[in-house]
């Protein structure tokens, strides 16, 4: 498929559709950024934590530590994102300009703690950093999800625009990979400091267009004014919600490997450049995935295809632990293969949280879409700040015997002649490939009692809309789902 063509087929608009092509490339381009800087701080952050010198445990604490924070100021927003009504009309365009500042600024920030200064110190300034990032995301993820819901009231127009924003996401996390890993690589050495300016110089100018092209169609017509007590039922009562995020808490908060793919490049295949390799080869699959996917969940339950793959990734990441880390050329083959399903697991993840906001207010009569996307995001932190924390205190532990040192790359890592134990380095394949594939499988038990249909959320975002009556969306749906007439 050529360029020209590729393009046609991204931006293409379909009869019935809401959304325009220059507002949906806006929202790409908005998730192209947001993953930048969203790659730069998952991926980078634990590496640059090891850099600083300080001991494993003690940053891992920190991390935790600020979830608290998290539980709170997500549940806070979610409820104020409903509330507040702005003089303009607009639900989620002033929360997403907002935080189009604050998040490159606050990340800024966090990648820039003084080395030499005492641990103290450097805990003091990465907690208080990693709170602002913390809130500042809030402030864009509610929205920039949300919003979708309001562009379109089309669930083959959703899938459509979640499954191609992916092209974009990928993008983002692939310069940001590539950018990042050669340049803090032995071959370059620059610090994590200068890399995050340049990241996010970039994000910020990727993110900016969709708060001026972005429009807001689609709106209840009432809303409910929550207090915590209505919140917590609508939680409990959206049973697909709490569902799909218990078994998202699984998967997510024991994928530890991917905060340590730069250590296990260098430790285990002798380059930090490794890791560009194999991402390199694992890219064209995922590319290609990303522009059949929505044709699949057309023709398949979006779930059903979600615990196929999800069951095919857990099975090749066992295989690939007792394989082993000796072979490159068969870990390389076995994770181009494995990076098929995953991409396909990812590139649903974030799919069902709207079909859960229309069952949510179709079950319950409440429109809450505010904090349905809350839990989206305050999932997404917490489980990526657990594998991060998990990782970091499992490095910790003092039978694995992980040396500490304080180095700005990795040229500098090199130069300082710092080698682990096998012992070390075994645990940190561990970590890398067995403990997520346990999450995935604990995930693939959850998801086999997620049973809402792709078809029977049509008919109830139908139902909400007002296009069809209550009467008519109870008669038409596969089954009860215990909602009352």
């Amino acid at each position: 498929m050529g360029i020209s063509s590729l393009t046609k087929k991204v931006f293409a608009t379909k009869n019935g559709w809401s959304t325009e092509p220059v507002e949906r490339a806006s929202y790409y381009s908005y998730f192209a950024g947001q993953n930048m800087i969203y790659t730069l701080f998952n991926a980078c952050l634990t590496t640059y934590l090891l850099f600083l010198g300080i001991h494993p445990a003690k940053s891992g604490t920190i991390i935790l530590i600020v979830k608290v924070w998290d539980a709170i100021n997500d549940t806070l927003f979610g409820a104020i994102f409903d509330l507040i009504k702005f003089k303009s009309g607009k639900k989620y365009l002033p929360w997403i300009k907002v935080s189009t500042f604050l998040i490159p600024l606050a990340t800024i920030l966090t990648f820039v703690i003084p080395s030499g200064t005492s641990e103290t110190v450097k805990l003091v300034w990465f907690a208080v950093a990693y709170i602002l990032w913390d809130t500042a995301y809030t402030l864009c993820d509610v929205p920039i999800f949300g919003i979708l819901t309001s562009m379109s009231q089309s669930v083959d127009e959703r899938n459509s625009i979640q499954s191609y924003k992916s092209i974009a996401t990928y993008a983002g996390v692939g310069i940001t990979t590539a950018l990042t890993t050669v340049l803090i690589s032995e071959q370059v050495g620059l610090n994590y400091g200068t890399i995050s300016i340049i990241v996010c110089i970039v994000a910020f100018a990727l993110m900016m267009p969709a708060s001026f092209k972005l429009e807001e169609r689609y709106h209840a017509e009432s809303e409910e004014t929550f207090t915590i007590k209505k919140m917590l039922s609508y939680l409990v009562r959206n049973k697909y919600l709490l569902i799909y995020y218990l078994g998202n808490f699984f998967y997510a908060a024991l994928n530890i490997g991917n905060a340590f793919t730069l250590y296990v490049s260098y430790y285990l295949f002798n380059s930090a450049l490794f890791s560009l390799l194999v991402g390199a080869i694992g890219t064209v699959p995922q590319l290609i995935v990303s522009l059949l996917l929505p044709k699949i969940i057309r023709r398949y339950d979006k779930m059903k295809v979600n615990q196929i793959c999800l069951l095919a990734y857990v099975i090749l990441s066992v295989v690939m632990w007792v394989i082993g880390y000796g072979n490159v050329v068969v870990y390389i083959i076995l994770f181009t293969i494995r990076s098929i399903p995953l991409a396909i697991v990812s590139l649903e993840m974030c799919m069902f949280t709207p079909d859960c906001a229309e069952y949510g207010r179709f079950k319950t009569g409440t429109e809450a879409k505010g904090i349905t996307f809350a839990v989206q995001t305050f999932m997404a932190k917490l489980t990526g700040s657990i594998s991060g924390a998990l990782g970091l205190f499992i490095l910790g532990l003092k039978s694995v015997g992980w040396k500490v040192i304080e180095v700005s790359s990795f040229q500098e890592l090199e130069q300082s002649g710092v080698t682990q134990s096998q012992h070390a380095l075994d645990m940190l394949w561990l970590i890398f490939m067995l403990i997520p594939a346990i999450g995935g499988a604990i995930a693939f038990i959850i998801w086999l009692f997620y049973d809402l249909k792709d078809k029977d959320v049509q008919i109830m975002t139908d139902c909400n809309t007002g296009k069809i009556t209550r009467e008519e969306a109870l008669s038409k749906l596969s089954k009860k789902y215990d909602i009352k007439e």
